[in-house]
């Protein structure tokens, strides 16, 4: 057997610790909490960075856009939500630099271009949010974090001819795809969790409830596939990252889920609520109409940002 090296060993130290940070927001539906050893995909990854003496980096595909329901967010710009999840991963950043002093930084992959036509937002609203995001890291001093998205690979090309490039050099096939969605259960999850978002995202349907559940199951196909070309686009011009999602992610899985914000759920985002300060101090996630229940709007610089709680 071949014996670890003393620096080999050290790196292996380290990478568990790193993800001994993250797995306190590990983002999945398995029951039972897995120690370090279970992820070895993430193991590999951040050990690659600390032998290296470089910035761990993860890329977080995520924060697309609002929800076109008004009934679940405060319009089409981040508010408080995005800003505390912002924050987090900033903070996260700095613990992971108490253990491997290059510290970390993420780069937030914005996918809102890449579906905006499948989940019903309009491609300036998707402009627009992610303008303010980089705008908010910057008012917010938040220097471990970066936006990426298809502007940075397409430039100015008209947002249709982006996406149809996306999908035609990275998706996967739709049969394939339909295939695996009848054979594995994670996949099967993951069209039933997006089939939901797309039904609870539509503020207003002519037709039948069931007619809007068969159309929003035909669009969630789309959805995945162009989720899985964003995927591997990013791998393709991050190669060396350690992939995280805000999607759950079952164990030792290539992709790490992560929990931004506490929520009554483990598939609610702060782009698909809106924040509420409860009376004791901490933060939740929930719908708009909910969180009007429960507290008053609060605004800064103008804008609506946040319930508290009364």
């Amino acid at each position: 057997m071949q014996m670890m090296t003393a620096p080999d060993a050290l790196s292996q130290s380290i990478s568990a610790a790193i993800l001994n940070l993250l797995l306190r927001h590990h983002r999945t539906t398995d029951p039972t909490p897995a120690p370090a050893e279970a992820f070895p995909h993430q193991l590999r990854g951040i050990a690659a960075f600390v032998r290296d003496g470089a910035p761990i980096v993860f890329t977080l595909p995520g924060f697309a856009c609002k929800s076109p329901n008004p009934a679940k967010v405060l319009g089409h710009l981040p508010d408080q939500g995005e800003r505390l999840s912002l924050s987090f991963l900033d903070t996260l950043c700095t613990e992971i630099q108490r253990l491997h002093a290059p510290g970390a930084r993420v780069i937030i992959c914005s996918d809102g271009h890449v579906f905006g036509d499948l989940i019903g937002v309009p491609d300036d609203h998707i402009d627009a949010y992610t303008d303010e995001l980089r705008t908010q890291i910057g008012q917010l001093g938040l220097k471990r974090l970066c936006v990426f998205d298809l502007r940075d690979v397409l430039g100015n090309l008209p947002h249709p001819a982006k996406r149809a490039h996306v999908h035609d050099r990275y998706a996967p096939a739709l049969d394939d795809l339909r295939a695996e969605i009848h054979t594995d259960n994670n996949t099967l999850a993951l069209y039933r969790g997006i089939t939901r978002f797309l039904v609870e995202d539509t503020a207003q349907w002519p037709g039948t409830r069931s007619a809007l559940q068969r159309a929003c199951r035909q669009r969630a196909y789309g959805v995945i596939q162009r989720s899985r070309a964003w995927g591997n686009l990013i791998a393709e011009h991050h190669p060396n990252a350690v992939r995280l999602s805000i999607h759950p992610q079952p164990v030792g899985a290539p992709k790490f889920g992560i929990r931004l914000l506490d929520a009554p759920d483990a598939w609610t985002t702060p782009w698909h609520s809106a924040a509420l300060l409860r009376a004791d101090g901490t933060w939740t996630l929930m719908p708009r109409t909910k969180a009007a229940g429960l507290g008053r709007l609060v605004h800064l610089d103008g804008k609506p940002s946040h319930f508290q709680q009364v």
